[in-house]
C-alpha cells in the first residue's frame, strides 16, 4: 500500500524546478482558475530532502497548455454577430474611406495636369477664324468663304428650333450644370454598360466648346482633365447663352462647314434663320459623326438620326408629338457632295483677287460687295444648261461658259462650267483658248484706224501669205467684196489680207488697247484668232465697242469693308480712258450688226433689240464661241470639252449663238429697248477718218451699204463724224415677235420678203453660211441693183 501511495505521488523528470514553473506562470492556482473549477485540489512542492525523488514524482504542469487552449474558444464562439446593418455600415465606412483615397488621387492628378496648364490668368477665348461675306448687286449673299465657310450668327438671329434640337440630343441638363455634369456622366456610364457599346457621351456641350477651342482631338488622361477645368472656367466667366452662341457657331457640321449659318447654307441653301424642324433636327444629329452622317454622304443616315433627334426634342418637351410626326413626314434631305451653284466660279474668283485688293491676307471678318446680279446669274446658268441638256450630247459638247458685263467692265453673271458641284475649274476666267474669228473685229478696227473704211473693196480669192494659204469654206470664193461683207459673212481671206496690209503688230496693239491682255504672236494667222485668249478679257474687249470706245477694266468687286464698317478698297470706274475714236466705233458696230442681221451669227437676233456681235470657231470645232452686245450689256459664251475633243461641227453660230439669245432675251426683259452705239449706221466718205470733213450727206445703214443703194435708189453718200444722227430707240413692235423667238437659222430676218435680203443672191442656202474661221466659206459678190428695204430700215422707220 505504502509502495502505491508513494507511486501516486511520483514526479515525472522535468528540466526545471517547481519555482521556476511558477514563474513562468504555469502555478496551479492559475489553472484552477482559468478552467473556473473549484481550488480544493492544490499540489505541494517536494521538500528539499526528498530531492533524490524528484524524478518519481507527478507533474501535472505539462498539460496545461492544451487545456488552456481548449478552454478559451468557447470564448470566442460566444462574441455577438454584426448582421445585416453591421454589413451596412461597413460598406459605408469603406466606401466613404475608398471615396476619401479616390478624391485625394483625383485632386493630385488634377493639382499635376492643372500645374502643366498656363496661368488661368492668361485664358482668353480664340478669335473665330475670319469669314469673307460675299454679297451681290442688291446686298444678297453670294457665298461665305473662309476656314469656317460661314458669319457668325447670335441665339435671336438662328432658328429658335436648333438650340433646342442641340441641347436635347447632346446636353437635355445644359442650363443646370456647372460644366461638369456628374449625373450626365453616370448616365452615360450606365447606358453604354447596358447596351455593351458606346451609345452616350458624358461631356457636356460646355466640355465640348472647351475641347474645340483649346484643346486637341486626342483621347487621353490629361485631355479630359484639362478640358474639365476649362469648362469650368468658361462657366465661371460667361453666361449659358454666350457658351451656346459661341458653341453653334464653332461646331463642325462635315463638309468644310463650322456653325450653323456655315451648314445651313451648305446643305439647304439658307440661311439658319429659316432653318425648319426637320432641319434643325438633322443639323443636330450631325454633331456626333459629321462625316458619316451628313446628307451628302448618307441621306438615309442622316434622317434616321434626326428622327431620333426629334424624339428626344419631345421627351424633353420642345416639342409636341404632332410637331413630331409633322416633322418626320417631310422628304428627306438630300445635298450635292459639294457646294453647288454658278455663283461659286464668282466666289472663288473674288477670294483670289480680294488678297492684292487689301494689301494682304485676310485677318478678320470681312464684307465684300460684288457687281453681280444673281438674276441675271442665274438666267445665264439655265441657258447654257438648256443647251447642253438638248445639243450637248447629240453634238458632242460637254462644257460652257458665259460672261456677262456692262458697258464700265462690271461683272454683271459669270458662269466658269456646266456644274460648279462636278469641276471648280473656270473656263471663263482662267482658262485660255483660241478665240477663231470673234478676234476679227480687232483687225477690222486696226483697218479702220489705217483709213481703210466699210465700203472698201478687196477681192475674196485664194492667197498665200508665207507658207500660210487660208481658205473659206468648201473652197468658195465671192471675188471683190466690201469690208461691211467680208465681217458679216467672215471672209477668212480678206481678213488675212487686211492683217497682211496693216501688219501684226498693229493688230495687237488694237487688241492691247482694248483690253486684250494675253500674249498674242505677232504672225498672219492672227486674222483668224491664232492666240489663245480668255472669255473674260474677249467679252470686255468687245464692251469698248459698246460703250463708244472707252476702255474697259473688268471687275467684279466693288467694295470690301470691315464687320465695323472700315472701308478697306473701294472701285473706281469714273473717267475710263478713250481708246477709239467714236466713228470707227460707230462703223465696227454697224459692220457687226450685219453679222448678226445677215450673216453667221442669225441664230442670236432677240427680238426688238438691236444687237451686234461676232461668232467664232477654231480648228477642227474644238471651241466655239459668239460675243455680241446691246446697248444694255456685252455677253461672250464659249462650248467645247475640257481634253480638246472636237464637237460635231459646233460653230460659234450655233450653240454659242443660242445659248447668247437666249440669255441676252431673259436679261432684257422688262427694259425699253434701245440702239447699239451709232445706231447701226456706217459713216464713209471715203476719207481717213481722222480727215473726214463735215458736209451735208446723210449717214447710211448696214444694209444700204451691203446692197448698195440709198432710200432714193442713188449710189450711197456716207456721211461726216460730225453729222452722226441722234441715236433714236428702236420700235419694237414692228417686230415679228413669233418668228424671232423661233429657230432663225434659215428664216429671214422679221417682216422682211426673202427677196429683200442683201444677201438673197447666195446661190446657196442661208442655213449653210460658213463659221467665222479656218474654212468659212465665201460669200457671193455684192453687186449694186435696186434698193430694197433692209431691216434695219425697217426697225429705223425709213
Amino acid at each position: 500500500m505504502a509502495d502505491k501511495k508513494k507511486s501516486r505521488q511520483r514526479i515525472e523528470p522535468s528540466f526545471s524546478s517547481g519555482r521556476e514553473r511558477i514563474d513562468n506562470g504555469f502555478n496551479a492556482g492559475e489553472r484552477i482558475i482559468g478552467n473556473r473549477r473549484s481550488a480544493k485540489k492544490h499540489y505541494e512542492e517536494p521538500e528539499p530532502d526528498e530531492e533524490e525523488d524528484e524524478d518519481d514524482e507527478e507533474e501535472p504542469v505539462v498539460e496545461k497548455p492544451r487545456r488552456t487552449r481548449s478552454r478559451r474558444k468557447p470564448a470566442r464562439r460566444a462574441r455577438p454577430r454584426r448582421g445585416f446593418f453591421g454589413f451596412i455600415r461597413s460598406t459605408i465606412y469603406w466606401g466613404l474611406v475608398l471615396c476619401l483615397w479616390v478624391g485625394i488621387g483625383l485632386a493630385g492628378l488634377v493639382a499635376y495636369y492643372g500645374s502643366r496648364m498656363p496661368s488661368a490668368s492668361t485664358w482668353v477665348i480664340p478669335e473665330r477664324p475670319p469669314n469673307v461675306k460675299i454679297t451681290d448687286l442688291d446686298g444678297s449673299l453670294i457665298a461665305n468663304r473662309g476656314t469656317t465657310g460661314g458669319e457668325a450668327v447670335t441665339l435671336s438671329d438662328m432658328s429658335p428650333y436648333i438650340p433646342e434640337a442641340i441641347i436635347a440630343i447632346e446636353d437635355r441638363r445644359f442650363y443646370s450644370h456647372f460644366g461638369f455634369d456628374p449625373i450626365g456622366l453616370a448616365r452615360a456610364v450606365v447606358t453604354n454598360v447596358v447596351t455593351g457599346h458606346a451609345v452616350q457621351g458624358g461631356s457636356t456641350l460646355t466640355q465640348q466648346l472647351a475641347k474645340n477651342l483649346f484643346l486637341s482631338p486626342d483621347r487621353t488622361l490629361e485631355r479630359k482633365v484639362q478640358e474639365v477645368l476649362l469648362a469650368l472656367w468658361l462657366e465661371h466667366k460667361y453666361t449659358k447663352d454666350q457658351i451656346l452662341t459661341m458653341y453653334l457657331n464653332r461646331v463642325y457640321f462635315g463638309s468644310n462647314a463650322y456653325g450653323v449659318e456655315a451648314a445651313s447654307r451648305r446643305y439647304f441653301n439658307k440661311s439658319a434663320k429659316d432653318v425648319n424642324l426637320g432641319e434643325a433636327a438633322m443639323l443636330a444629329g450631325l454633331v456626333k459623326a459629321p462625316s458619316r452622317l451628313s446628307p451628302a454622304r448618307d441621306p438615309a443616315a442622316a434622317e434616321a438620326r434626326a428622327q431620333l433627334v426629334l424624339q428626344a426634342m419631345q421627351d424633353q418637351g420642345f416639342i409636341t408629338e404632332a410637331d413630331t410626326k409633322t416633322a418626320m413626314s417631310q422628304p428627306p434631305t438630300r445635298s450635292k457632295s459639294y457646294w453647288s451653284g454658278a455663283e461659286n466660279y464668282v466666289a472663288d474668283m473674288v477670294m483670289d483677287q480680294l488678297p492684292k485688293l487689301i494689301g494682304g491676307n485676310v485677318k478678320e471678318d470681312l464684307i465684300v460687295d460684288t457687281t453681280l446680279d444673281m438674276s441675271l446669274e442665274e438666267k445665264a446658268e439655265k441657258a447654257l444648261s438648256d443647251v447642253l441638256e438638248k445639243d450637248g450630247r447629240k453634238l458632242n459638247a460637254s462644257q460652257a461658259s458665259l460672261v456677262s458685263v456692262d458697258a464700265t467692265g462690271a461683272i454683271r453673271a459669270l458662269v466658269g462650267g456646266r456644274d460648279y458641284a462636278q469641276s471648280q475649274f473656270n473656263r471663263a476666267v482662267t482658262a485660255k483658248r483660241q478665240p477663231g474669228s470673234a478676234f476679227k473685229p480687232f483687225v477690222y478696227t486696226a483697218a479702220l484706224e489705217a483709213g481703210l473704211t466699210p465700203n472698201s473693196i478687196r477681192n475674196d480669192m485664194p492667197v498665200k501669205i508665207g507658207n500660210w494659204a487660208p481658205e473659206n469654206y468648201e473652197q468658195r470664193y465671192s471675188g471683190p467684196v466690201t469690208l461691211a461683207t467680208a465681217v458679216a459673212k467672215s471672209l477668212n481671206t480678206v481678213a488675212a489680207q487686211i492683217v497682211a496690209e496693216v501688219g501684226p503688230d498693229q493688230v495687237i496693239k488694237v487688241a492691247h488697247r482694248l483690253g486684250i491682255e494675253s500674249d498674242l504672236q505677232a504672225n498672219a494667222s492672227i486674222a483668224l484668232g491664232t492666240s489663245e485668249v480668255s472669255l473674260l478679257e474677249l467679252t470686255s474687249a468687245y464692251a469698248t465697242f459698246m460703250n463708244g470706245g472707252f476702255k474697259v477694266a473688268p471687275h467684279v468687286i466693288t467694295k470690301v469693308t470691315t464687320a465695323s464698317g472700315k472701308v478697306l478698297y473701294q472701285a473706281n470706274t469714273d473717267n475710263p480712258e478713250r481708246v477709239l475714236n467714236p466713228d470707227i466705233v460707230t462703223n465696227m458696230n454697224a459692220m457687226m450688226a450685219g453679222v448678226i442681221a445677215y450673216g453667221t451669227g442669225k441664230s442670236a437676233r432677240i427680238p426688238g433689240w438691236q444687237a451686234a456681235g461676232k461668232s467664232g470657231t477654231t480648228q477642227s470645232f474644238r471651241d466655239a464661241l459668239f460675243v455680241g452686245f446691246t446697248s444694255h450689256l456685252t455677253t461672250g459664251v464659249w462650248f467645247g470639252n475640257d481634253d480638246g475633243k472636237s464637237m460635231r461641227k459646233v460653230t460659234g453660230g450655233g450653240l454659242p449663238a443660242k445659248a447668247w439669245k437666249e440669255f441676252m432675251i431673259a436679261a432684257h426683259k422688262g427694259i425699253t429697248p434701245t440702239p447699239i452705239f451709232g445706231g447701226g449706221q456706217i459713216i464713209d466718205n471715203g476719207l481717213p477718218m481722222a480727215q473726214t470733213a463735215p458736209n451735208g450727206d446723210q449717214p447710211t445703214t448696214i444694209g444700204n451699204i451691203i446692197s448698195g443703194v440709198a432710200d432714193n435708189g442713188q449710189p450711197v453718200q456716207q456721211p461726216t463724224l460730225q453729222q452722226r444722227p441722234a441715236q433714236q430707240p428702236i420700235q419694237p413692235q414692228i417686230v415679228n415677235q413669233t418668228a424671232a423667238n423661233e429657230d432663225p437659222q434659215d428664216l429671214p430676218p422679221a417682216n422682211l420678203a426673202d427677196d429683200a435680203n442683201p444677201y438673197s443672191s447666195n446661190p446657196y442656202d442661208s442655213s449653210d453660211i460658213p463659221p467665222a474661221d479656218v474654212g468659212d466659206s465665201g460669200a457671193p459678190v455684192a453687186t449694186a441693183r435696186p434698193h430694197r428695204s433692209s431691216l434695219l430700215d425697217v426697225i429705223l422707220g425709213r
